[in-house]
């Protein structure tokens, strides 16, 4: 009995608590949901709560505008920071420069009603959001994406939109169209016209031509007056008078370079790869120069696909580095120690590493070797040495025919600008007896150049076959520029292509021919290469061992690869250096076929799909790339590998007498092409020019697609074509 009372008891008091528990079940987990602690507004404001908050970061910084760029190559982000400086230095408005990848858009919404976003937005590869963009295009597209509101609206939200593309491109800036009509869609109000700026012909002028009536819009929308900036400098640079010599920067582009410590290769760390093979592709006879160069990448970490592209970092020119560095009296200081420090990290970040000296900086980090922008010439008009100078510098800012007619058709450099201003000799050796030198500071020098960047070639080998080693075939960049007043025709020479032919020459241990042997060129010229030469060693001799010597290089991934079926038929198209990554193609295929062969007999190829080739030159005794090769190639792919050749300078000609080019290959073998792609669902490559040749071969296939559907070029073939993109079998590898 006494047993049964206590199991009564436990059996109540069980209720009781469970029945207690449920009745305060809100107070007693309510840590289950933490409190809201309210933060002070200034940590708020700061963005220490969520450093994606750009919002924050504005409001913290009093910056009425923040700029998003959408940038691969480093172009996009150059303009965004140029709108920031002219913000700035027109308007006294400072702004935040923001690589969208690093924030979260939920509260875009949130701008205040009395600060303007702008969007610089390159369009990359086929129509395509560059890799940093790709979140924030898909943000403003996707209408169930919701802001802070709890709608995809952004009702009254200012914005400019500038975008960067290129004309010989079938998407010419989408991503920027796109971008802008999204942001219409949702109530945004564009202040000014959208800009775009045509790679193809010239982004600068392009960009000159827009801004001027934004700013001017802008102006209006924002309620500011022009004139309210000043003309502060972004960077303060200071001379070092002693510093541990180890700890200076002569071209390194990381701490880790510098310190020569083991890490990830990449274009933030790259690989000094060792040159194992060297020579000339073109036969003698021919007027230019195409190299091959095989870069060991063993012991490196360093991987690559076939289609992947390689960067290659090279310096500037000598001649250039003496030229700019007497132009800005710096000629006996090029080793004197210098520090950057930004005036305004948030605007403008120091583009390379420091300490460093001046000539490191011209050699190795700016840009001295692009063509002189004509903005840039208003600036440095007020350094002049006299006024006849001035008057020169300042005509070619404001008078943009005279610009093109001089700078641009004469194809002038920052360096060779100044000289001209000055009445100096282009043609004479630069020294500081034969340049005038402009009392320039050097921080305007540090803003104004862009950073010198890396040179991509399509890697023109497989791992496959080469695991530890990267193909490179470059044609050599050497061209005349036009005559112009008082400057009569001088060699340009291509930065990349120049720094890899002087690698070429010194590891063949070859001497250059001399400019006196081409009658074109000045007599006074006579012990001078033909060529420029580079600092190729390297900073502190990094890329030379021994005998050896070594190129910077990183390996960029790429979408151009190879259908995973062998089945599929292929069609490559590639003229020129366009071969290059066919090469690769081909020999990842002849990897395959020896697997395949060792393991299912002489057999096993049999059902694969041919691999169609079309490559063009001039001539197939000059300029025939890899002629040795695809005779064993196609021995290998048993008669599945098949090569198409069109030399259009030499027979045979067409009926009326015209050149014959590879698009007219393709027509020829119209047949086999369509039914590679219609009945066999094949892939079609192409690579090489985007101007001429992509154009021209993509109008042939429209018209063979066209026909064998039965229509025309213009709509079936068009729509064809079209799908073949979407469906990623139509591949591009193309440049102008």
């Amino acid at each position: 009995m006494a047993a049964s009372s206590s199991s009564d008891i436990i059996v109540l008091a069980l209720g009781v608590i469970l029945a207690a528990v449920y009745l305060f079940r809100d107070q007693l987990f309510s840590a289950g949901k933490p409190k809201a602690v309210p933060i002070s507004s200034s940590k708020a404001a700061a963005g220490n709560g969520n450093p994606r908050d750009f919002i924050a970061k504005m409001k913290e910084s009093k910056k009425r505008i923040v700029i998003f760029y959408g940038s691969q190559t480093g172009t996009a982000e150059e303009y965004a920071i140029r709108l920031a400086k002219e913000a700035k230095s027109k308007f006294g408005l400072a702004s935040l420069v923001c690589d969208p990848e690093e924030y979260d858009f939920e509260n875009l919404d949130q701008i205040p009603e009395d600060c303007c976003v702008f969007f610089v937005m390159a369009t990359y590869g086929e129509g395509e959001p560059t890799d940093n963009a790709v979140q924030l295009c898909q943000n403003l597209s996707d209408e169930s994406f919701e802001f802070s509101n709890g709608e995809h609206k952004l009702p009254g939200l200012k914005y400019v939109a500038f975008g960067l593309g290129n004309k010989t491109y079938e998407h010419y800036n989408l991503i920027s169209r796109n971008v802008d009509r999204d942001l219409a869609k949702m109530g945004a109000i564009r202040i000014g016209e959208r800009g775009e700026g045509d790679d193809d012909k010239s982004m600068e002028e392009d960009y000159l031509e827009w801004k001027d009536g934004m700013w001017e819009a802008f102006a209006q929308a924002m309620n500011v007056e022009e004139g309210q900036g000043g003309d502060s400098p972004d960077f303060a640079v200071t001379e070092v008078a002693e510093h541990p010599p180890e700890k200076v920067y002569l071209g390194e582009l990381s701490a880790r370079a510098l310190t020569r410590t083991k890490g990830i290769h990449d274009a933030k760390n790259p690989y000094p790869a060792p040159i194992t093979v060297a020579r000339e592709l073109f036969q003698m006879g021919a007027d230019r120069n195409c190299v091959h160069i095989e870069l060991s990448t063993e012991g490196s970490g360093i991987t690559y696909q076939h289609g992947d592209h390689v960067g290659v970092w090279p310096s500037n020119a000598e001649v250039e580095v003496d030229r700019l560095l007497c132009a800005l009296g710096l000629y006996d200081k090029r080793d004197t120690v210098i520090n950057i420090e930004s005036l305004d990290p948030a605007l403008a970040k120091v583009p390379f590493p420091v300490p460093t000296t001046y000539g490191t900086v011209l050699r190795h980090y700016i840009d001295i070797s692009a063509l002189a922008g004509r903005q840039i010439l208003g600036v440095l008009s007020k350094f002049a040495p006299n006024p006849e100078a001035e008057t020169i510098m300042k005509d070619l800012n404001t008078n943009k025919d005279h610009y093109q007619a001089t700078v641009a058709h004469g194809c002038m450099k920052l360096g060779e600008v100044l000289q001209y201003a000055a009445a100096n000799d282009l043609f004479a050796k630069p020294t500081p007896e034969t340049t005038t030198a402009w009392k320039i500071p050097f921080d305007i020098i540090v803003s104004s150049i862009p950073r010198l960047q890396p040179r991509y070639y399509s890697i023109s080998s497989s791992p496959k076959l080469h695991p530890n080693s990267i193909h490179v075939t470059a044609v050599v960049l050497k061209y005349e520029s036009e005559p112009v007043d008082r400057v009569q025709t001088r060699w340009v020479y291509g930065v990349g292509s120049n720094f890899l032919l002087n690698l070429k020459y010194a590891t063949t241990h070859e001497s250059a021919p001399l400019i006196s042997d081409d009658a074109k060129l000045e007599p006074a010229f006579v012990e001078v290469p033909s060529y420029p030469t580079y600092a190729i060693e390297g900073p502190r001799g990094a890329y030379k061992q021994e005998n050896i010597l070594k190129a910077p290089i990183h390996v960029r991934r790429s979408t151009f690869r190879l259908p995973t079926n062998p089945k599929s038929p292929v069609i490559m198209i590639g003229p020129g250096t366009g071969v290059a990554p066919f090469r690769g193609f081909v020999q990842e295929r002849v990897a395959m076929a020896r697997r395949t062969i060792e393991k299912n007999g002489p057999e096993g190829l049999a059902d694969w799909g041919p691999i169609r080739l079309y490559f063009g030159c001039r001539r197939s005794d000059q300029d025939f790339l890899y002629k040795d090769e695809w005779d064993s190639y196609a021995k290998e792919l048993q008669g599945k590998f098949i090569m198409r050749n069109a030399f259009s300078r030499e027979p045979p000609y067409k009926p009326d007498g015209g050149k014959v080019y590879v698009q007219d290959l393709i027509w020829e073998d119209q047949e086999h092409i369509a039914d590679a792609i219609i009945n066999g669902k094949g892939y079609i490559y192409i690579c090489g020019d985007a101007k001429g040749m992509s154009k021209s071969v993509e109008e042939a296939l429209c018209k063979i697609l066209g026909e064998a559907k039965g229509g025309s070029a213009e709509v079936e073939g068009v729509a064809e074509l079209k799908l073949l993109k979407e469906r990623n079998r139509l591949l591009l590898d193309v440049w102008s």
